[in-house]
């Protein structure tokens, strides 16, 4: 079988159009179906607390559509019909509906092998607690882990054996529950707080028997091979890694998916100019001849979140420093790369300084042979984009 090779600039343009940064962004107002469009696109978007910015979780929708209501984000997350659920995929993430049975194998079912600790501990330490958690959440409505502690009348007692990060026991016994997919969340309090429910306060009507019925969800084998095919679509081009990473999948589980897929005509085998390893390219990706973006990426973006994929599309060597000491940091605590046509030109460290009503660009760096004019030009009109979006009065150099 003849492999084809794609150049190194093609595969880059397919995957910018997979995950939707080759389509125009709209000249009307942002609408919750635009905002369906970038999940169904990307397949998940990653949630994290970090608010230096903005929630990472509406950044992804920014860089695509530009400026837009977040509290339509929040109503799709948080009120029936839902259209996008929290799970555990990539890392917390904002998925589909329709996606959260999937993780049955690859997730929930994990609750109980002992891979991951402290929150397995608590099921088998204090399984009276986990058991009266259970009963409150599903026989009332949705509420935070302070909320529902203090309607169970625990004590907050601290565990320290999970992580550093000195959650309650009821907190432990809530994620334990959540990621076995016995409750879910009915989304975040302004303070990033889940607010944790039964299945059935959350689950549109059209997923319920899905949600509600293990025995009915997708075998493992089904399961793997539709989040390798959400994940090839969303990359369009990808290595075997990067279509394991996309929803941290186990490369054993996925090489069968990529084969039935092959199988199936929907991924081609491919060799991307410069790349050691073996590649697949989706059948329905664009193939687009330009590519004309313009857009300040989150680091927690399914573009760049995977960095040695962003290294081998961009040659773009891309760290977070969040946890880098401040006198070690090379480009600066919160940097979003910044997407200039096709490619990663530069990275800019960003805060906005809500007090001060400004958005500070704290430091500013650029690729070899990039910020020149235009790239400063197209970077200062995306920051004064950002900026209004995020009802900031301007932007200022420095701080």
């Amino acid at each position: 079988m003849t492999v084809r090779t794609l150049r190194l600039p093609q595969a880059r343009r397919i995957a910018l159009a997979a995950q939707g940064f080759a389509r125009p962004r709209p000249d009307r107002s942002v609408t919750t179906r635009d905002l369906q469009r970038v999940v169904a696109t990307v397949g998940l978007v990653q949630v994290d607390s970090v608010n230096v910015l903005a929630r990472s979780h509406y950044l992804p929708f920014f860089s695509r559509l530009g400026p837009y209501d977040t509290s339509l984000l929040d109503r799709m997350r948080d009120r029936a019909p839902r259209r996008v659920v929290e799970y555990w995929a990539h890392e917390a993430s904002l998925m589909a509906p329709s996606t959260w049975p999937l993780m049955e194998h690859p997730r929930m079912r994990r609750a109980s092998d002992g891979s991951w600790g402290g929150m397995r501990r608590v099921a088998q330490e204090h399984p009276d607690l986990v058991a009266a958690v259970l009963e409150e959440v599903t026989s009332g409505p949705p509420r935070t882990p302070r909320q529902l502690a203090a309607d169970l009348g625990h004590d907050h007692e601290r565990s320290s054996q999970h992580w550093g990060w000195n959650w309650s026991l009821t907190k432990l016994a809530l994620e334990y529950l959540f990621w076995a997919g016995r409750i879910s969340s009915a989304g975040r309090t302004a303070q990033f707080e889940r607010r944790y429910a039964a299945l059935e306060r959350v689950v549109p009507t059209k997923d319920a028997p899905l949600w509600l019925d293990p025995a009915a969800r997708p075998s493992a084998e089904e399961a793997y091979t539709e989040l390798v095919r959400i994940s090839a679509t969303a990359m369009g081009v990808a290595t075997e890694t990067d279509l394991a990473d996309y929803f941290r999948l186990q490369r054993t589980h996925v090489r069968p998916a990529i084969a039935a897929l092959v199988a199936a005509g929907e991924l081609e085998p491919v060799r991307v100019e410069g790349w050691t390893k073996d590649a697949w390219v989706h059948a329905a990706a664009r193939r687009p001849r330009r590519v004309r973006a313009r857009a300040l990426v989150s680091p927690f973006d399914s573009l760049v979140w995977h960095r040695p994929r962003a290294e081998a599309l961009f040659d773009f060597h891309y760290r977070l420093e969040i946890y880098t000491p401040a006198e070690k940091r090379v480009f600066g605590y919160y940097v979003l790369p910044f997407l200039l046509g096709e490619d990663l030109v530069g990275r800019v460290d960003l805060k906005a300084d809500r007090a001060a009503g400004v958005l500070r660009a704290r430091q500013v760096s650029w690729e070899p042979g990039r910020g020149g004019a235009v790239d400063r030009t197209e970077l200062a009109a995306e920051l004064d984009l950002m900026a209004g979006w995020l009802g900031l009065d301007g932007v200022v150099d420095g701080g």
